[in-house]
């Protein structure tokens, strides 16, 4: 396995891949890998012949009161699982390498798909995401591309944006990866201390709250939600950010649940901001 910091040299290595006739994947990430990227790493290791991580923390994701500079970093652990689940290389470029002083072209994504959920408190967000991606894409161009449904306003709209842009690369959406306690595999787990942790397991059990109300006939997506963000509002350390229900093709609330349904929710533990969701 090698690390790779600059665009020229990663980019020649995928034409030399893509000359052999060989499949490329790609799994973007920001780091400090867990068990939820390893799972995509996984997927992408099966059905490919070379695999590509990258390695970015992402400047433009990042708001001015966001928490980039304390976003956690482990390039030594993260190589060493990637080498042991095969990966072929690690493309881990410096901000400057990706956003030269010169840099001004953004991807803008659908607003209706961004002013909701996340967009809401992370204004600029997902320009960052689709920018960045667009930019990989353009560099790399892979067959295809792993990301995990935690964060599934983020796979709905790179899906989007890569049909929109005409984009020559699959996107494979992976199931989400939990504790033992059902709380979603996440680097900002970190950030929890002991009761903090303990607490965090009250996003997964009010979302199966709200889904054992749907199994048993509630059709009434208001009362679905009340339901969930009430079990929330039990947990002191616990402050909602949003608790949403969507259709999760088009990313409109919906009145009624039936379709293609996505619950979503953000919760602070104490100041540690956590997603979670399910699509029925």
């Amino acid at each position: 396995m090698e690390i790779i910091t600059s665009i020229e040299q990663i980019r020649e290595i995928s034409e030399n891949i893509r000359k052999n006739g060989q499949s490329l994947a790609m799994v973007p990430t920001m780091g400090c890998l867990h068990e939820g990227h390893k799972s995509l790493i996984d997927k992408a290791r099966k059905e490919n012949d070379k695999l590509i991580v990258s390695i970015f923390v992402n400047p433009m994701q990042f708001g001015p009161d966001e928490d980039y500079d304390n976003y956690p970093r482990d390039l030594e652990a993260d190589s060493k699982l990637c080498q042991n689940a095969g990966v072929d290389y690690i493309f881990h470029p410096k901000a400057d390498e990706m956003y030269p002083n010169s840099f001004s072209t953004y991807v803008e994504p659908c607003k209706q798909m961004t002013d909701i959920l996340c967009g809401i408190s992370r204004p600029g967000h997902f320009r960052g995401v689709c920018t960045v991606l667009a930019k990989f894409f353009s560099i790399i161009r892979p067959n295809r591309a792993y990301f995990g449904q935690k964060d599934a306003q983020q796979l709905a709209i790179v899906k989007r944006m890569v049909k929109d842009l005409n984009l020559n690369v699959e996107i494979t959406g992976c199931p989400i990866i939990r504790e033992e306690d059902g709380l979603a595999k996440s680097s900002r787990n970190l950030y929890l201390n002991e009761d903090e942790r303990k607490a965090a397991s009250i996003l997964r059990k009010s979302i199966l709250l709200g889904l054992k109300e749907i199994d048993a006939g509630q059709k009434s997506s208001q009362k679905v939600l009340d339901t969930i963000k009430s079990n929330i509002e039990k947990e002191k350390l616990a402050k909602i950010d949003y608790v949403e229900i969507l259709d999760f093709d088009t990313f409109e609330r919906v009145d009624d649940i039936q379709g293609n349904i996505l619950i979503a929710l953000a919760v602070y533990i104490g100041k540690t901001r956590l997603i979670d969701n399910i699509v029925i």
